[in-house]
């Protein structure tokens, strides 16, 4: 971490909130520039946030494909492992960048000389809280994509700290429920936290203290392999309130109107690029068929998902999807019969898309875990689910309907049940999904390297990762070339805690104990 990322933040900051504020409500000299609202910052760096988290590169080849949920038409290097340098570089600076307008936030409603002042814009603490809150969101994502990171001395970096250590995870956990606690507990909710340019709740105070307690959930449910107060974390959290249903889901609208659009939208219509299809595992899971190239079993053989038709589109009434994992010169002949989302685009891919931090049906999965697997949890989960998915798509699901599909796949309620309804909930939000699969093992569906992918004339065409990674799913992304140069001597002792002391894919993070691909262990 260098001076870089002073200079980044600016560039940052003047993109984002041109694109989401009307900048001549500020009525400032433009040669004598004040001090940016905060509420404008926030509203910036809310966008610039979803923007770099929820893309084509970060997401669409990155954290998507590792979820298996979509795959790349022409060039599958990113699905099989093989990561762009320069991305990787990128979307380290880029995602710290959003770290460092939170915490601006956080200053100019803290500091003294400039509290009162943005005052105007909502109420001191819950500006506070709400930048706290987003932070943790934000710094879950990098620190369960790269593992040990610099966190504790990231709010140096504007008073004069250029090189910032690297935390083990382990501490950065206990950080992140930290802030969260700090966050929900100083909330007014009597009081608005912002009168504007707050994206993601409009302002409503007790939203964000029910999307920082259910994100204490989420952390806890993280650790619940390896931290036995994993328990308690959750009924704290529960305690000070949670979500309670689909309204309350953290989601960032984008806008039909300007150039706010989605950027699954534009890597598709903007950048005239059709790239991704759905994979055969996800679709396959969807329509309840069992996986006969690897003999794999399915926990609900023959029952059909409501949500295929939500999350993706059929060829003359066909779902299928493209095998996952394929090489380059087998593209062509195996996305034959495969959607051509470009030309027909599911809700996903349209201007204003409601990306998704998190969903109350996520919680509830969540809850049921910690309630021992809990029948009544995870049907509600299930339901909440559909329900919260067909609005997005505009998709009517008979009471009858969804009933028939959660009855049909309750008749078991165990981990393997609770993960891989969770999973198939956390679609397009490859980064939790990622995290989920790497916890417990599930959903079994998904190909482990080696696995059979297609068979063509009677050739079987495995899964071939580009990168080793030690016979699993890919552990971690490695730290990005930058860091070795602009901040080498951090970077070199991140890199000797891991496996072989090499700066490597296979290295697990903290909260992940599996000792093989398909192990599945137990909560402590």
């Amino acid at each position: 971490m260098s001076k870089i990322y002073k200079f980044l933040l600016l560039i940052a900051l003047s993109f984002s909130i041109v694109s989401c504020e009307d900048l001549d409500t500020l009525n400032q000299d433009p040669n004598n520039p004040e001090e940016v609202p905060s509420h404008m910052l926030m509203n910036g760096a809310q966008k610039w946030i979803m923007d770099n988290v929820y893309d084509n590169w970060f997401s669409g080849r990155q954290n998507l494909v590792y979820a298996q949920y979509w795959a790349q038409r022409n060039y599958t290097e990113e699905d099989r492992y093989q990561i762009r340098e320069s991305t990787n570089n990128n979307y380290f600076n880029y995602l710290y960048m959003g770290i460092a307008n939170l915490e601006k936030v956080e200053k100019l409603n803290s500091d003294e000389t400039t509290a009162s002042e943005n005052a105007k814009y909502g109420a001191n603490v819950n500006q506070i809280a709400a930048a706290k809150i987003l932070k943790v969101w934000l710094m879950n994502v990098i620190t369960d994509t790269w593992g040990n990171v610099p966190y504790t001395e990231i709010a140096g970096l504007e008073d004069g700290v250029l090189y910032a250590k690297y935390d083990d995870q382990s501490d950065i956990y206990a950080g992140m429920l930290d802030e969260l606690r700090e966050a929900v507990n100083m909330i007014d909710e009597s009081q608005v936290a912002f009168v504007s340019g707050d994206v993601i709740y409009g302002g409503d105070a007790s939203k964000w203290k029910k999307f920082g307690n259910s994100l204490k959930c989420r952390l806890a449910i993280h650790l619940s392999k390896v931290d036995p107060n994993w328990h308690t974390y959750i009924e704290e959290a529960v305690a000070d309130g949670v979500f309670t249903d689909n309204s309350d889901a953290a989601t960032f609208k984008y806008s039909t109107t300007g150039s706010d659009y989605c950027l699954f939208y534009s890597g598709f219509f903007v950048d005239g690029r059709n790239d991704f299809t759905i994979t055969k595992p996800f679709v396959d899971l969807l329509q309840g068929t069992k996986d006969d190239l690897n003999s794999k079993s399915h926990p609900w053989e023959g029952v059909v998902d409501p949500r295929l038709e939500m999350y993706t589109t059929a060829i003359d009434g066909v779902y299928r999807g493209i095998p996952y994992g394929i090489p380059n010169a087998r593209t062509a002949a195996l996305r034959v019969g495969t959607p051509n989302w470009y030309n027909d685009p599911p809700m996903f891919l349209e201007k204003d898309f409601a990306v998704p931090l998190m969903t109350y049906a996520e919680l509830k999965f969540i809850l049921s875990e910690y309630n021992g697997y809990s029948v009544s949890d995870y049907r509600e989960g299930v339901e909440a689910s559909i329900t919260y998915w067909a609005s997005q798509a505009g998709v009517t699901v008979s009471g009858a309907a969804l009933n028939t599909y959660v009855d049909a796949v309750s008749q078991s309620v165990d981990a393997e049940a609770v993960a891989v309804q969770k999973y198939i909930d956390l679609f397009m939000n490859g980064t939790e999904a990622w995290t989920e699969i790497r916890r417990t093992g599930y959903p079994e569906q998904v190909l482990r390297p080696g696995e059979i992918s297609a068979v063509v004339d009677g050739t079987q065409i495995p899964f071939t990762p580009l990168s080793d990674v030690k016979g699993d799913i890919i552990a971690r992304v490695k730290y990005p070339t930058n860091e070795s140069t602009l901040n080498g001597a951090n970077w070199e002792e991140a890199v000797s805690k891991l496996d072989d002391g090499t700066n490597n894919y296979y290295t697990k993070m903290y909260w992940d104990v599996r000792t093989s691909t398909y192990d599945h262990p137990a909560n402590q």
